[in-house]
């Protein structure tokens, strides 16, 4: 059963609805104060003329001319609507029907009798005449309370339609409101019990709810791609420590079954330590590659000058590559910047060096180029060697992923993965490509302008 009040979609519609017929009350009540506002000057300027109509006939024909004229504007054939009454110094009525008391000048309310209805209120207009004679011209109010009571009825008759209307209107939008939540809802309750496929409906109308939906589509995708490289992880970490683990036993009971004398023990000990450091070292590796996807080192960002950066490492290992049998060759642009870690910059590259060492044979020819254009800036280290299979390029950038080719050389799969971590929390991406012959990998970053 739906409670209407107990679900946001329907507090938010309602609220609108509410909110939409105060509005019609305040537009009411603004409307009504200056109608009668306006009614009420239109009367009084009404009541000035009357006045000085008949002012103007006493001062020019006399008394008896102003009682004739307020007489004949008292015929009943006369639609003007006005009351007159002229009075004395003594306040005895000498002139006109109204019948009120004598009373201030100016404009004011007055009680009178109407003979129709009898005691009731007019507004008023009180003046002075020469010879100490009061003049008075009144009007019923009743008119303009009746115009009132029209302003307000009308009014009310607005407001009962806009309430119901607004009623039907926050039903009709809180059970919209409440399918398109419960479109996202649902998915994510059956993703709570476990069904990770699922996936938000987006539809054709790219709405805020649809936009909602595709964040958390996208939100999802990365959960399912974490999740699958935690499982691949797990599962390479378990695969790939068996190996070191059983050497590190197997020499340990080497060491315990064999001679006992102490250069034995350590000969054993020490075989025994580089197998515990390269343990350490792959799960250095890990936490490291770890640490740069969580995005924390973004905080010690600052400009890198990587024309300089280049050129030092190209520097430093144009000699190791050369005893290697290999050749380097560096070619860098001048004014490359960026943002980034200059440790973490120069360790991907340091890590493309090492795979252009290890995975290429002797004679081969290594190649550092660092470019760039307006927006980005390119790291290439490019080699003639044996490359890698167009089906293989991907899959060498997970983690732990080495290919039979490679299977009898020192490294554990990480270095490819740390320079695809490296490039992502700086904005950027790696490429794969064949040199034609041997390999090429990109970094692309952005350009840090000047």
């Amino acid at each position: 059963m739906i409670r209407p009040f107990g679900s946001a979609a329907y507090r938010i519609a309602f609220t609108y609805s509410a909110a939409f017929a105060l509005a019609i009350v305040l537009l009411g009540a603004i409307v009504y104060v200056a109608a009668d506002a306006d009614f009420r000057h239109q009367q009084d300027v009404g009541l000035a003329v009357e006045t000085r109509d008949l002012a103007a006939s006493y001062r020019e024909e006399g008394l008896a001319d102003l009682a004739e004229a307020i007489g004949t504007r008292e015929q009943p054939s006369a639609t003007n609507g006005y009351g007159y009454a002229l009075f004395d110094r003594s306040g005895r009525r000498v002139a006109g029907a109204l019948r009120t008391r004598r009373p201030a000048p100016g404009f004011g309310t007055i009680p009178f009798i109407d003979p129709r209805e009898g005691p009731d209120i007019a507004r008023a207009l009180t003046t002075d005449l020469p010879g100490g004679y009061r003049l008075v011209v009144a009007q019923d109010t009743e008119n303009v309370e009746r115009f009132d009571r029209t302003i307000l009825s009308l009014f009310g008759v607005a407001f009962g339609l806009v309430v119901l209307l607004g009623i039907g209107a926050a039903l009709l939008l809180g059970g919209y409101l409440r399918r398109r939540l419960e479109r996202l809802s649902a998915p994510a309750r059956a993703i709570v019990t476990g069904d990770l496929d699922r996936r938000m409906p987006v539809s054709a109308g790219h709405d805020e709810f649809d936009q909602l939906a595709l964040a958390l589509n996208a939100m999802l995708d990365r959960i399912a791609q974490l999740l699958d490289n935690l499982r691949q992880v797990s599962s390479d970490v378990a695969h790939d420590l068996r190996t070191p683990l059983a050497r590190l036993r197997g020499q340990l009971e080497a060491a315990i079954d064999g001679p006992r004398e102490i250069a034995a023990y350590r000969t054993g000990l020490k075989r025994a330590l580089v197998q515990s450091d390269a343990l350490l070292g792959l799960f250095a590796a890990i936490l490291r590659i770890s640490e740069i996807e969580g995005g924390a080192v973004k905080r010690t960002f600052a400009r890198i000058d990587l024309t300089d950066l280049v050129t030092d490492l190209c520097d430093s290992f144009a000699p190791a590559i050369a005893d290697n049998g290999r050749t380097l060759a560096c070619d860098t642009a001048p004014g490359l910047a960026l943002s980034g870690d200059r440790e973490l910059l120069a360790q991907a590259l340091i890590n493309l060096l090492d795979n252009a060492q290890h995975h290429t044979p002797p004679g081969t020819h290594i190649t550092v180029a660092a470019a760039g254009d307006a927006v980005t800036v390119r790291l290439t280290v490019a080699d003639d060697g044996p490359g890698v299979a167009p089906e293989d390029r991907e899959r060498i950038t997970r983690r732990f992923a080495r290919l039979d080719s490679s299977r009898g050389t020192p490294g554990h799969g990480l270095g490819l993965n740390l320079v695809v971590a490296v490039a992502q929390v700086h904005g950027g991406a790696v490429t794969i490509d064949d040199n034609r012959p041997g390999l090429r990998v990109t970094m692309t970053l952005p350009r840090l302008a000047e």
